[in-house]
């Protein structure tokens, strides 16, 4: 292969990339997300500096299922995502994710760096209730339950909009040759071309099991605020560099303060 060759490829392996190149756009992609309180301490714990909380100690967690993805496929989703603020801005730290396909978990970490590991999750609508279920080494680590359908958002979308533009963040690390870490990233990510097509709320109940490898129940559930169900088609664009730390510490290196 040439060097255009090479520098035209989407991803590895060459032959048969992992996925191909983007954007990406989701048709159909439904949604379960359970608010909750948990312990203010854990929340503050588990968001990398410049982050900082919100005044509520509240966690989303969302199950989310893609029947139609492109260069994905069909696949499913769960993990948990903190409330934060950046610069003054509201924003939503994603803090783990667990799903059962191997092209979005290369392209999620690599790109964007989602903090995307393979697990085997469900949503489903068993009888009268819409339930999200996740499993990971054969265990169950996590189940959430809502009324299905108990309340219909009418309108024209725009709270289930607003929800899917908030800014996402991401912390992207990825090590060099070395073992060290080359990229190490607070990446954003705005959803664009957003389409909803339902929206209900719903009474919500959560149960999350302790897991050494899927520690989800690390934030654990105090107190169930409601459940959010909805649908949407929307597009994944590239992502933005809102902080560098690698940047960081050679900057307070050359300026002698990474001693400090």
């Amino acid at each position: 292969m040439r060097r255009e060759d090479v520098l035209r490829l989407p991803s590895m392996p060459a032959a048969g990339p992992s996925y191909p190149a983007g954007p990406y756009r989701f048709v159909n992609r439904e949604f379960l997300v359970i608010t909750y309180e948990t312990d203010p301490e854990l929340i503050r714990a588990g968001l990398p500096e410049p982050l900082e909380p919100i005044d509520q100690p509240i966690v989303h967690y969302e199950w989310i299922k893609m029947p139609d993805s492109s260069g994905f496929g069909s696949y499913t989703e769960s993990g948990l995502v903190i409330p934060a603020r950046l610069n003054g801005e509201e924003v939503n730290f994603v803090s783990q994710m667990y799903l059962d396909d191997d092209p979005p978990i290369a392209a999620g970490r690599e790109i964007w760096g989602f903090p995307k590991k393979y697990a085997h999750p469900k949503l489903e609508i068993v009888k009268d209730t819409l339930t999200g279920t996740l499993e990971y080494a054969g265990q169950l680590v996590a189940m959430g339950t809502m009324g299905y359908k108990h309340e219909s958002m009418a309108g024209n979308g725009d709270r289930t909009r607003a929800t899917l533009s908030k800014t996402q963040i991401n912390l992207k690390m990825i090590p060099g040759v070395d073992g060290r870490l080359e990229v190490c990233q607070l990446v954003a990510i705005n959803l664009i071309d957003i389409v909803p097509k339902g929206s209900w709320m719903g009474p919500g109940r959560l149960h999350l099991v302790p897991h050494v490898n899927a520690p989800v129940a690390d934030f654990p559930v105090r107190r169930c605020l409601g459940a959010h169900h909805y649908i949407a088609d929307l597009t994944l664009p590239f992502g933005r560099v809102v902080h560098d730390y690698v940047k960081e510490a050679e900057a307070m290196a050359a300026t002698g303060l990474a001693a400090e």
